[in-house]
């Protein structure tokens, strides 16, 4: 099973993408399954078919779901929330605000990650589709497995022991106090190992690809570049970048000139900011993208001969890793590059390297923002910098 997974800055465009992506892989012959992960759903609309919580088949080999975040968190997490509520509520805090305070933090997301689990375990599909939300939510998303687990050890685990010597104590004095029972705990246990199986599938890049979107205008670039280092601290790999609502050649309105040559430029600006990242290009049409005859249209030019759900990229353009409190090391693949006709140039918040003609420019995430550069070197091919603090 394959899992693609678009997203990027708020309306770029993701959902017509997402669409036009699954369309063409059912019309392949692809078993596929579409499902939106962003509280504003408008898959639905883009498609112009009803859909909603559970999955609906649309077309042969097509169904499409839009996630419900409640009904996922009540599903695996009610039981232990309603003993938590009533604890708090004991307490003097009340009911609404116990109930918020009680949810694990991150799981509304979460509750997206544990339909890609379903789907995966059930190999009812061949691809999955995910129209994931704006970039900053599907960070907080993909990084859940490695946020939650303080909240579980430290909060839950005390919580956990509390209920065991409370439990035989209200069976003398007969009060019920919603004490979860102990397959409770276990159901909480599952939770959490699901949300880390989901997370080593979506960073095996023979099962799962990020795909970034963007548009050509430079901002929406900058965050897609910051999305994308992030993306490598996590070990998620990303397989291409599409280019959507390009101005296309026959437009010749002089209205449209400075603006045709802005994304030019900015394509070529992509170039340079994510390397040897396939970049694939869709343009703007001269209507709404939404429905099968112009979704058609959109896969057709994105993709060609093509299949959507082949990996496009392998490898990382860049991985940044650690090396102790303070201390990371960058590493660029660089194959053929001599020292002698190489620059570094540094900002706090970026790393732009020339290579003869060529530059190459890296967002860098904000643990390396007050570290200084330490050294940098070629091993095998690939070009090492290490940052460390400066005192």
């Amino acid at each position: 099973m394959r899992i693609i997974v678009h997203t990027g800055k708020g309306g770029v465009g993701k959902t017509s993408i997402s669409a036009a992506t699954a369309l063409r892989c059912a019309e392949m012959g692809l078993k596929t399954i579409v499902i939106s992960t962003d509280t504003a759903h408008s898959l639905g609309d883009s498609l112009e078919k009803q859909i909603g919580p559970e999955p609906v088949e649309l077309y042969p080999n097509l169904w499409a779901q839009e996630v419900d975040a409640r009904y996922s968190m009540d599903k695996y997490w009610g039981r232990v929330q309603k003993y938590m509520v009533a604890l708090f509520s004991r307490q003097g805090v009340n009911d609404i605000v116990a109930e918020e305070v009680t949810i694990l933090p991150g799981l509304e997301e979460g509750a997206h990650l544990l339909w890609i689990n379903k789907y995966v375990e059930e190999k009812q599909f061949d691809v999955l589709i995910v129209d994931a939300a704006p970039t900053a939510e599907t960070l907080r998303l993909l990084s859940l497995p490695d946020v939650t687990r303080w909240w579980f050890d430290k909060v839950m685990t005390l919580t956990r022991g509390a209920a065991k010597i409370l439990r035989p104590i209200n069976k003398v004095f007969r009060r019920d106090d919603n004490l979860p029972e102990e397959d409770a705990w276990d159901q909480v246990q599952l939770l959490f190992a699901t949300l880390d199986k989901v997370r080593n599938l979506l960073t095996d890049s023979e099962i799962a690809s990020i795909r970034l979107v963007v548009n050509p205008e430079r901002m929406v670039i900058k965050e897609t570049q910051r999305t994308y280092t992030y993306l490598n601290l996590y070990g998620y790999a990303t397989d291409a970048i599409i280019c959507n609502r390009i101005i296309p050649p026959e437009v010749t309105d002089p209205y449209f000139a400075m603006w045709k040559a802005n994304q030019q430029d900015n394509i070529s600006f992509i170039g340079e900011a994510f390397g040897e990242l396939p970049l694939l290009r869709a343009p703007l049409f001269g209507q709404e993208v939404g429905g099968f005859e112009t979704l058609r249209k959109l896969g057709d030019t994105l993709y060609a001969d093509r299949s959507p759900a082949e990996q496009m990229f392998e490898g990382k353009t860049h991985t940044i890793e650690s090396l102790g409190k303070h201390y990371f090391k960058l590493c660029v693949p660089l194959p053929f590059a001599r020292k002698d006709d190489m620059d570094i140039y540094r900002s706090r918040d970026e790393l732009t390297l020339r290579v003869g003609p060529y530059r190459r420019n890296i967002v860098l995430p904000y643990a390396l923002w007050d570290l200084e550069i330490a050294d940098a070197k070629f091993e095998e091919s690939t070009l090492c910098i290490r940052f460390g603090s400066a005192s």
